[in-house]
């Protein structure tokens, strides 16, 4: 008996796949980014990814399936990158700064113009009218609040904030202030603005 390791090629169904799935989910997501989910067709999914209407059926699924995967990748990413920035081998004011710079850089990471933050510049309209983007925004945020809820409470263990401190409040605060800097980044406010601007609630969340 042949084994389906030796069939040739020649007898295999359909064509080998031609497109790298993460790059073709990073151009999509662009798309997104750049005209917010309503606002980007098939069209500018294609176009972006090079990929024909059946292959990102094929890949993907529908609109919406292949916004979610871009919407779950995203916060993949910001978790990821907020989790390594709030080391707790740092003061806990560079902890957060370095939290801040590192938001920073994906809210400026655009070709030659901010585009702020993939969540709050695509998802937030879009969910009022659909419960499984709603749900992931609030997951997303609820992780964000308990990322930073822990690391103030390191610091408020280690001295850093005063003993009648809440970290729940702060963290809720630092979340907040992370997506004002988003939207005023998308509203044209410089990098350095910004910065100032994370340096001012840093100070308020760290003050004992």
């Amino acid at each position: 008996m042949v084994q389906n390791s030796e069939i040739p090629e020649t007898k295999r169904r359909g064509r080998p796949r031609a497109y790298d799935p993460q790059a073709a989910l990073l151009r999509a997501m662009d798309a997104f980014w750049e005209k917010g989910y309503s606002g980007t067709s098939l069209d500018d999914i294609s176009a972006a990814t090079g990929m024909n209407r059946p292959s990102l059926y094929a890949a993907f699924g529908d609109k919406r399936a292949l916004y979610l995967k871009a919407l779950e990748h995203y916060w993949d990413v910001a978790l990821s990158t907020l989790r390594a920035d709030l080391a707790e081998d740092q003061p806990l004011a560079e902890s957060l700064m370095r939290a801040y710079e590192g938001a920073l850089s994906i809210y400026f990471s655009g070709d030659g113009r901010p585009r702020g933050c993939f969540v709050v510049g695509t998802a937030v309209t879009e969910a009022v009218e659909d419960a499984e983007i709603r749900d992931s925004l609030a997951a997303g945020f609820l992780k964000f609040d308990a990322d930073f809820a822990a690391r103030l409470a390191t610091a408020q263990r280690k001295g850093e904030l005063a003993k009648d401190a809440d970290p729940a409040a702060l963290a809720a605060l630092a979340t907040g202030m992370m997506h004002t800097i988003a939207i005023r980044a998308r509203t044209g406010a410089s990098r350095d603005d910004l910065r100032e601007f994370a340096r001012m609630g840093i100070s308020a969340i760290c003050r004992r």
